[in-house]
């Protein structure tokens, strides 16, 4: 086990490139399943949800190959075999086979999710459209089981907008027959990025980034190669870490529409953002003035960025208030940036953060990704070394962080735990 040190303070300047979409790629390589031949997803992200989704696909018999970010995925001799526990609980998106294997097989069974424990996050929404679909759905010694003889176009309604309900419908919809209509669908742009990929396989998609998904059912879909999109959360967390501590960092392989309303609301915090086609310049590293946030499904401020966006806010002038509307459990990084001097106060699901303080380097703990990556940005504010220890979350999504900070001037750097100090971690 490994710890990443963080000594705080440099000032940082130069270019970063953004990677392929987390969000994205843990939908895309579940959907290879539908096809009936070789499918080629280019531009992967080099983090460990990948390599449990690719393990995953050759337990069921697929055939994968990579070339550098580039994976290829040979999906026909696929079985649907049961997935009841084990990779499938490193991570929540392995609830994308569910859909995949009833869309393609008419039956799964999938151990239930895990990933970040960022509080209730219940799968009903998913459920009731395989249901409404035509599949039989229970819950069996903590593994879902879904049965159809087959699968029947269907209006369905999501009571919450969800983007994993939202994918997951897709994938079982696409190879139904008829038509299924999806209302109140999540727009993220991920959405439209597997919805791209599935129409290049020879799906009927239209509406995607609507909150009205039209998806008439075909009998078989093909093999196609398809570039993942940037990551947008990789992206705007890179953005607020200049906005810190950036003289001037341009952030590379980004689509600045997906950002908007993180760069409103920097700059009116003061930071001057420059948006490209493909680009953003970002100088910060200067006074900021406190703002409110509240985090809303797409467009509005991502709840993924709630947690970076907070260690920012301690630099800033004033009180800002940071509400979270999508996940209220998701302050557990704020007892670490405590440690780290930061003055927070948590009410409910509103954290109320008061600046600026001098932020002190400390030994802290990432409960999950994005509380990992708000600690980093803290790191590189605080004065000191800051040591993080629980990097199994940062790793789940962020490539090449060490490597992609150090480029930008910072010093950071990783070390082996002491027995000790993973005795401890264990025990925490």
């Amino acid at each position: 086990m490994e710890k990443l040190l963080i000594e705080g303070g440099r000032t940082l300047r130069g270019k970063v490139r953004i990677s392929g979409a987390k969000n994205s790629a843990v939908a895309l390589i579940p959907a290879t399943i539908l096809a009936d031949s070789p499918v080629t997803i280019e531009g992967l992200p080099n983090i460990s949800d990948i390599s449990i989704l690719k393990n995953l696909l050759v337990e069921i018999g697929g055939k994968v190959t990579q070339d550098g970010s580039d994976l290829t995925v040979d999906p026909a001799s696929m079985i649907s075999m049961p997935l009841p526990n084990g990779k499938v609980k490193k991570l929540r998106a392995s609830y994308y086979f569910m859909g995949a294997m009833l869309g393609r097989f008419k039956k799964a069974v999938i151990g239930l999710p895990g990933g970040c424990n960022l509080g209730p996050r219940p799968i009903d929404q998913h459920i009731k459209g395989f249901e409404a679909l035509g599949a039989q759905v229970t819950n069996e010694q903590g593994a879902v089981y879904l049965r159809a003889e087959k699968l029947t176009g269907a209006r369905i309604y999501l009571d919450v907008v969800s983007v994993g309900a939202t994918i997951n419908i897709m994938l079982a919809a696409v190879k139904a027959e008829g038509t299924t209509i999806i209302e109140n669908a999540a727009k993220e742009p991920e959405i439209i990025d597997v919805a791209t990929l599935l129409t290049s396989m020879g799906a009927k998609i239209k509406g995607a980034g609507t909150d009205v998904i039209r998806i008439q059912g075909v009998e078989r879909l093909s093999g196609c190669r398809h570039t993942i999109i940037p990551d947008r959360i990789e992206a705007g967390t890179y953005t607020i870490i200049a906005a810190a501590k950036g003289e001037e960092v341009l952030i590379d392989n980004v689509i600045p529409l997906h950002l908007e309303s993180l760069i409103a609301k920097l700059r009116e915090m003061g930071v001057v953002v420059e948006a490209k086609d493909d680009q953003l310049i970002v100088r910060g590293n200067r006074e900021l003035t406190s703002v409110d946030i509240k985090t809303l499904v797409y467009p509005g401020f991502p709840t993924d960025l709630q947690q970076p966006f907070t260690s920012l806010l301690t630099q800033a002038e004033g009180t800002g208030i940071v509400t979270d509307t999508i996940y209220q459990a998701r302050f557990k990084h704020v007892d670490e940036l405590r440690r780290m001097n930061a003055n927070i106060k948590v009410e409910g699901s509103s954290a109320f953060v008061s600046g600026p303080v001098k932020l002190e380097g400390a030994k802290v703990k990432a409960s999950d990704l994005r509380a990992g990556a708000a600690l980093v940005a803290a790191g590189l504010i605080a004065e000191g070394v800051t040591e993080i220890i629980g990097l199994e979350h940062i790793d789940r999504g962020y490539e090449d962080l060490t490597d992609k900070l150090k480029e930008l001037g910072a010093n950071i750097w990783r070390e082996e735990l002491t027995e000790e100090e993973a005795e401890q971690f264990q025990n925490s």
